[in-house]
């Protein structure tokens, strides 16, 4: 029972989404966010960084069509907030996937940052996935890719959150 439980919790597929959210209150802005990168209305558990052998990447709109309101879902969230008006902030997950998908694991890295643009911040957080792949299992990846979310706090201050997610799908 126990085997057959475990193997229930590895995720067999994987989507990425981001958004920005922008409000008066901090807990709004995340909820606007939420909104654009279209997860607002799951339950998220955040875990840590194993793409699980087997699992696919899908699109997204895919992912979404085979999850009901109020689902408890599982991702991997980078996010930041601020409301200091002309700051840039970015939000972006790296991923690096092995060389045979039906065998190992791969990789997220989450990076937060305040002052990076999106390019630079989906640049840092693929080479960190990367180092982080090759650290923990002195193997390369085969590739490395990034979700990406960028935005600048306009100039009345108005909280801003960006967030980069992958969601995981158990079946």
């Amino acid at each position: 029972m126990r085997e057959r439980l475990t193997r229930i919790f590895v995720p067999k597929r994987v989507f990425f989404t981001c958004g920005v959210g922008r409000d008066s209150e901090y807990l709004g802005s995340f909820e606007m966010a939420l909104r654009t990168a279209k997860i607002e209305c799951y339950n998220l558990v955040t875990v840590s960084s194993i793409l699980p052998p087997k699992c696919r990447i899908i699109p997204r709109e895919e992912g979404l069509a085979d999850l009901d309101p109020g689902s408890i879902v599982f991702t991997v969230m980078s996010r930041i907030s601020s409301n200091e008006s002309h700051r840039r902030i970015s939000a972006s997950l790296g991923v690096a996937i092995p060389e045979s998908m039906e065998e190992q694991w791969g990789y997220f890295a989450e990076h937060h940052a305040f002052g990076d643009g999106k390019e630079k911040a989906g640049t840092y957080a693929e080479d960190l996935a990367y180092r982080m792949y090759q650290s923990i299992t002195d193997k390369t990846p085969e590739k490395t890719l990034n979700i990406t979310e960028s935005a600048i706090v306009d100039e009345d201050g108005h909280w801003t959150t960006v967030l980069a997610a992958a969601i995981f799908l158990m079946e």
